[in-house]
């Protein structure tokens, strides 16, 4: 396409996730209006097995099993089974567009991609020996596992891209796909992240680094993004994903649009492996850079559904970056952590976030954050708590943030239909 072209419009034409708190999108948008955690103790046997410090967690709410045929599950990580059904969902919502196959891309991330199998295959070979290894063991356990499940199950031949930054994934695999239609290589892009991480060895080495919460007696109030006794995220899983489309085309087919992903805005800090920059400043670069790209001001922006994990580190470097970005209008953006009820996706994060904002500007209301009993006063952010808000009429912009370690940051800029 050249340079001269005015880039194609993005819309989102489907939604699907499986989540903690529900196993649709409907499911779980209408968990997240009535503040229902999904965080709750792990009954595993492993967990008291490894004398596990934490203890609980956001486990997936609907078993694949009860929704995938048996030989998906089997030849499946649990990552690339929760991509094929919130996949499938996305589809089927968008109307299972006629499209040809070399026009049909798919781009979904993953942060740690399949460590169940990884380390369920490990125990196989050291107990039984070789043969005893899972011939599926190598696709099963590579992060683009699910990214290349879904492209067989539609036949997308346009790209099947996996990217893999940590909690940022999710939300750069959208941006991926974002490019792929601006650049005339795609009509549609089924994009998003998926994550399957709540294992013995992630929960103990997320847990040795004190990134998460021990509250281990009330896990349904160990997520609380913004309070002052916030001490972690809690661990979750589970995917989400949508069908984006070239405007143009979700139009000649009569399509529904919830609305567009107007704009992309991706830096890095450079600072720590795990740590955010603290007055972050590369956050804020990403968040002016979507809005930018969207062709907007930052005044437009009239919501944001923050990164918010619940950390006392991070939450304080986000703020910092709000601030930056935004200004004086900082004041007047409502803005929604809904990691206080799903905890945190890692990889799937941002791909969820991003499906709840869009969700947010359809239906122009903002979810309210749980769990807000002590705001910290250095977070001096306009945060919906207690019940939901209602947006305005009119066209509306909102920005969805997912940083990860590495120093990676994403933001997404979502505007009404």
């Amino acid at each position: 396409m050249s340079p001269s072209h005015t880039p194609r419009r993005v819309v989102v034409t489907g939604l699907g996730a499986t989540t903690p708190v529900g196993g649709t999108v409907p499911e779980t948008w209408e968990a997240i209006l009535a503040g229902r955690s999904g965080a709750r103790p792990l009954t595993q046997d492993w967990v008291s097995e490894h004398e596990l410090p934490v203890t609980f967690a956001a486990q997936i709410h609907t078993d694949p099993a009860q929704v995938l045929p048996k030989v998906e599950v089997r030849r499946n990580d649990p990552s690339g089974q929760y991509a094929l059904i919130a996949a499938r969902e996305a589809w089927a919502d968008a109307g299972a567009p006629e499209v040809e196959p070399e026009r049909l891309g798919v781009a979904i991330g993953s942060g740690i991609g399949g460590v169940w199998t990884l380390l369920d295959q490990w125990e196989n070979l050291r107990t039984k020996g070789p043969r005893r290894v899972f011939p599926l063991t190598v696709p099963m356990l590579m992060p683009n596992g699910p990214a290349a499940a879904v492209s067989l199950d539609l036949g997308a031949r346009a790209g099947a891209h996996c990217a893999v930054s940590a909690c940022a994934s999710g939300a750069e695999g959208m941006g991926q796909a974002v490019t792929m239609i601006r650049q005339g290589r795609a009509d549609v892009v089924v994009a998003g992240g998926t994550e399957a991480a709540i294992h013995p060895l992630p929960i103990a080495a997320f847990a040795a680094m004190t990134a998460l919460s021990k509250r281990n007696e009330e896990p349904e109030r160990a997520s609380r993004p913004y309070d002052a006794g916030r001490d972690g995220f809690v661990i979750a899983e589970g995917a989400a994903v949508m069908v984006l489309e070239a405007e143009e085309h979700a139009k000649a087919r009569g399509a529904k649009i919830y609305g567009y992903l107007s704009g992309v805005g991706m830096s890095s800090d450079a600072h720590h492996i795990t740590a955010g920059e603290p007055e972050g400043e590369g956050a804020a670069r990403a968040m002016a850079e979507t809005v930018a790209d969207a062709g907007l001001s930052m005044t437009d922006v009239r919501h944001i559904n923050a990164h918010a994990t619940s950390t006392p580190v991070g939450d304080k470097a986000e703020t910092n970056a709000i601030h930056r970005a935004f200004g004086g209008h900082t004041s007047s953006i409502p803005v929604t952590a809904t990691k206080s009820m799903t905890g945190h996706l890692l990889g799937a994060a941002g791909a969820l976030e991003a499906v709840l904002t869009v969700l947010s500007l359809h239906h122009r209301q903002v979810p309210a954050t749980i769990n807000l009993d002590d705001p910290d006063p250095d977070l001096d952010l306009d945060v919906v708590t207690g019940s939901t808000r209602t947006l305005p009429d009119g066209d509306l912009a909102a920005v969805n943030n997912a940083f990860g370690f590495g120093g990676v940051n994403v933001a997404l800029t979502f505007t009404s239909a």
